[in-house]
């Protein structure tokens, strides 16, 4: 069973950046595509950012394009979402996700196969 733990959340003024991580009980994350979604109250929960089993392919969800980066250590045991230029918009509980079976990167949350249990982010004006 692979249990991922996110960390990095808090609270940011607008324009700040904020570093999220997620790790899996010391488990290497190499055979999963790994994905970031968030939700905020009263949305369904969105795509933010995902990353290929080897760290050579990304995909973003457009409002964060440019903003976020998405990112393995080289060990493959942490992935990473590098958050600059925050909007208030982006306020949410973000979750990392392990997809396991996809061939490609998946934005479904319905592909994934392990959650983490969420790190809340603020962006204030």
């Amino acid at each position: 069973q692979v249990q991922l733990v996110e960390s990095g959340g808090g609270k940011v003024q607008v324009g700040g950046s904020l570093r999220l991580s997620c790790a899996a009980n010391g488990r290497t994350l190499g055979s999963y595509t790994m994905d970031w979604f968030r939700q905020s109250p009263g949305k369904e929960r969105e795509f933010v950012a995902a990353i290929s089993r080897r760290g050579e392919f990304t995909y973003y969800e457009d409002s964060v394009k440019g903003r976020f980066t998405i990112s393995k250590n080289r060990a493959r045991t942490t992935v990473y979402l590098q958050m600059n230029g925050l909007k208030p918009e982006d306020t949410a509980l973000y979750y990392c996700a392990a997809d396991a079976s996809s061939v490609g990167l998946s934005t479904n949350p319905d592909d994934m196969d392990y959650w983490g249990k969420g790190t809340l982010v603020t962006v204030s004006s």
